[in-house]
């Protein structure tokens, strides 16, 4: 039977089991390797070192394609905090698909939402008192590099934080950054 593992990655660490770029060096960067034990799962996609929450990790090759493969369109959530003011302009140029320098985007799940209960980051968001800032909910069925940042700055909402809440049916819900459980 596979083994499948949801994990809430923090911020700052690596999605993947040794730091490869620093290899030799004194300070390596945080990887999985310092919450998980688990022999023989890998991730199933990536989550880049700035984002954080939901990772998913197999033993099986052919699940673990079919969460990160895009051919499959599996949905994948993320709350975005973002820079500035949510207009329902930018809202429907989201809906719509956002054209990148890679070509357009599919169109997305996109709503402003309140403020999440969320764990503090570490270290904390920037906070300027002359700058309005907003949360998002975004639902994407691709995964190009840094998509979701790329998306909303495309849109005029820099991203301040990213956490990814749910790919297909699994979510965070329960789990504290560098928590796991069995999926």
């Amino acid at each position: 039977m596979a083994r499948l593992i949801v994990f809430n990655k923090p911020y700052d660490v690596l999605s993947q089991f040794t730091d490869r770029s620093m290899a030799g060096a004194a300070a390596a960067r945080p990887t999985l390797s310092a919450y998980i034990d688990a022999p023989g799962v890998y991730p199933a996609g990536r989550l880049d070192r700035d984002s954080e929450g939901l990772l998913l990790l197999t033993d099986d090759g052919r699940l673990q394609a079919r969460i990160a493969d895009p051919r499959f369109k599996l949905p994948k959530t993320y709350l975005v905090q973002v820079e500035g003011i949510v207009t329902d302009e930018a809202l429907a140029r989201l809906r719509c698909g956002v054209a990148l320098k890679d070509g357009p985007t599919r169109p997305a799940e996109a709503e402003a939402i309140p403020a999440p209960t969320l764990w503090p980051r570490d270290p904390p968001v920037r906070f300027r008192k002359t700058v309005p800032d907003a949360w998002l909910s975004l639902t994407i069925r691709e995964g190009r590099n840094r998509q979701v940042r790329r998306m909303t700055a495309a849109v005029g909402l820099p991203t301040l934080r990213l956490v990814r809440w749910r790919v297909g049916e699994w979510t965070l819900d329960g789990l504290a950054p560098g928590d796991w459980r069995e999926g």
